[in-house]
């Protein structure tokens, strides 16, 4: 019984040592190869330099392995970010951009992440009919939508941030795209005579993105659907409207 017992307590002992003998900090070192988070961190930035970007990741990922709490730590998780994006591996690359923001929603860092979000669920819109379809609203726009939000919530967050500042430059850019994709679909509303759900379309636009350039677009569009209701005065306000405000426009589209 007592060598069964010395036994156990010896296993038991070699199992949790590390709490006795310094056990965590010898794993640790075993676990990062006996390297500081330093020294991995720039193990890991020769990989990038060397466009061995798989091979980075999994030495930031040993960094948050080994030395969860050190600053490098939380550098490695944006990189680790940052380098999926790199690979194309958005979705990824969002989930841990989320994840940062959660475990560190206020720290110098943190602008970055939503900023990086943003950035990333643009690339998302991207394709390979790139070629084909150079109108980014005629693509599928949930990556721009995306983005619009994310960006959005990086002013709302942290309204005095620098990247607060490039965030509201790229919204304008996106409104107009969101905007004109709005276009796009109340356009072919207009096409197969579905005159009212054309006119609700044009009034999202003018009611979501006001200052977007598809703007007297929408009015004209709607002017011409009132016209096909037979709203007479409807057509007649919003001609007025379209042309008090621009006075030179001229469509640049047919309607069938």
């Amino acid at each position: 019984m007592n060598t069964r017992l010395i036994f156990a307590l010896t296993l038991i002992l070699f199992l949790t040592g590390c709490s006795f003998l310094g056990g965590d900090k010898d794993t640790r070192k075993l676990v990062a190869e006996g390297l500081t988070p330093k020294e991995l961190y720039e193990k890991a930035e020769d990989n990038v330099d060397s466009g061995l970007i798989e091979q980075a990741i999994d030495q930031y990922d040993l960094i948050l392995a080994s030395y969860p709490n050190s600053k490098y730590a939380i550098q490695a998780r944006l990189d680790i970010a940052y380098n999926l994006f790199k690979l194309k591996k958005y979705n990824r690359a969002i989930i841990e951009l989320d994840s940062f923001i959660e475990k560190y929603p206020d720290i110098a860092p943190t602008p970055y992440a939503y900023y990086l979000r943003g950035v990333i669920s643009e690339s998302k819109s991207n394709s390979i009919l790139d070629d084909l379809v150079t109108d980014n609203a005629q693509r599928d726009v949930e990556g721009i939508k995306d983005a619009y939000n994310y960006y959005l919530a990086l002013i709302d967050t942290f309204p005095d941030s620098k990247y607060s500042n490039e965030a509201k430059e790229k919204i304008d850019n996106l409104t107009n795209i969101l905007s004109k994709h709005e276009f796009y679909v109340a356009l072919y509303y207009n096409s197969i005579e579905a005159y009212i759900a054309s006119v609700n379309r044009s009034k999202f636009i003018i009611e979501n993105y006001p200052n977007s350039t598809s703007i007297p677009d929408a009015l004209y569009l709607m002017a011409n659907n009132y016209d096909m209701l037979n709203a007479d005065k409807l057509a007649a306000d919003t001609k007025q409207i379209l042309y008090s405000n621009y006075p030179n426009y001229s469509p640049n589209f047919s309607i069938e």
